[in-house]
């Protein structure tokens, strides 16, 4: 037996914005077949994660593609992989039984062939959307958490910066730092984002960067007394308008840097004396480095879902052939939230 499995590929390396015309959906026919001393396992995909790092996998050279797995170039006509939510259709391994709901590397695509050896782990729903997993339970919340709290180490009464805040990563950062005690404000893009931000997850204050002619104004107006902790998912002007305003053994996590990957020419600049002289540590992470932090990290995140005091925003798009739009979307700062396109019902 075999099915049409539709997924999606870039149709040639992409090396600036990435456009609709860059992407194709293909059709394969996916037979439904695994040879019982395989490992193969085969998933129907039902929710997949969406993110901005993969457009660095889709240029002709990108210096992230040698330094993880996860990162590796991707070959266009190839199914790109993702984090994702899927259900068993096939496997003879004894780990894994038709049926079961599982968590891993999954593909843009109705139905992914893993092979063995690829991330791929079972899945306990715990009570909450299936969507969760992808976006607060997966990698987006990892790296939030992981990021903050052992990245950042941050102490009560803190001031903390968040850029993109309303996104995937930097929404959770807030509120993981407000939950810690200390004052927190985030840089969005629209004032819908910023209301979001201060009215529904309760930052202290927050601001639109597109109506700002001077972002190191803007700072020194949120932080009169300095920033203690700046989380970066932005790069470019913002990480030099951060780093101008921190304080001393100030630090900064730097998760992201959305603003450079499509164009080189916002790379940032920070001023150097100012990292000298007011000792200023700056560290790059993946969510990869944070694994020792996952159990903690789980169960806070749980325990916060459940008494209602931490929220999971998703902005989740239907279908394949959304998957595109949705990608693009990131860059032009559509989505709210984590984006997530579901693929199938559960």
């Amino acid at each position: 037996m075999e099915v049409k499995n539709n997924y999606v590929a870039i149709k040639s390396n992409i090396n600036g914005a990435p456009e609709e015309s860059d992407f194709e959906i293909k059709v394969e026919n996916l037979s439904l077949m695994v040879e019982p001393e395989s490992k193969e396992v085969i998933v129907k995909n039902l929710f997949l994660s969406i993110d901005p790092y993969q457009i660095n996998r889709m240029k002709s050279q990108s210096s992230s593609q040698a330094a993880i797995s996860f990162a590796a170039a991707i070959t266009p006509g190839d199914a790109i992989d993702t984090y994702g939510v899927g259900r068993v259709l096939v496997s003879h391994r004894p780990d894994f039984k038709k049926d079961d709901l599982v968590a891993g590397l999954l593909t843009w695509g109705e139905y992914t062939r893993v092979k063995e050896g690829s991330l791929l782990n079972k899945l306990d729903p715990l009570g909450f959307p299936l969507s969760y997993h992808v976006g607060v339970f997966g990698f987006s919340g990892l790296a939030a958490y992981g990021g903050f709290f052992d990245i950042c180490k941050p102490r009560p009464g803190e001031k903390v910066f968040v850029s993109a805040a309303s996104g995937s990563i930097g929404n959770l950062v807030g509120q993981y730092a407000k939950l810690l005690g200390c004052y927190v404000v985030g840089s969005a893009g629209s004032q819908e984002k910023v209301k979001l931000l201060k009215e529904t997850l309760g930052f202290d204050d927050a601001f639109n960067y597109k109506q700002e002619t001077d972002l190191k104004s803007a700072l020194k107006r949120c932080f009169p007394q300095g920033i203690d902790v700046y989380f970066d998912n932005v790069g470019g002007k913002m990480l030099e308008a951060a780093v101008a305003n921190m304080n001393s053994f100030g630090r900064v996590a730097i998760c992201g840097v959305i603003s450079e990957y499509a164009n080189a020419s916002t790379r940032a600049a920070p001023e150097m004396l100012d990292i000298v002289y007011k000792r200023i540590t700056i560290q790059g992470f993946l969510a990869a480095d944070l694994m020792k932090v996952y159990a903690d990290f789980l169960s806070k995140t749980v325990e916060y879902l459940q008494a209602g005091k931490l929220k999971a925003i998703e902005d989740v798009s239907q279908g394949v052939e959304s998957i595109p739009s949705a990608f693009i979307g990131l860059f032009c700062g559509d989505n709210i939230g984590k984006k997530i396109v579901k693929i199938a019902d559960e």
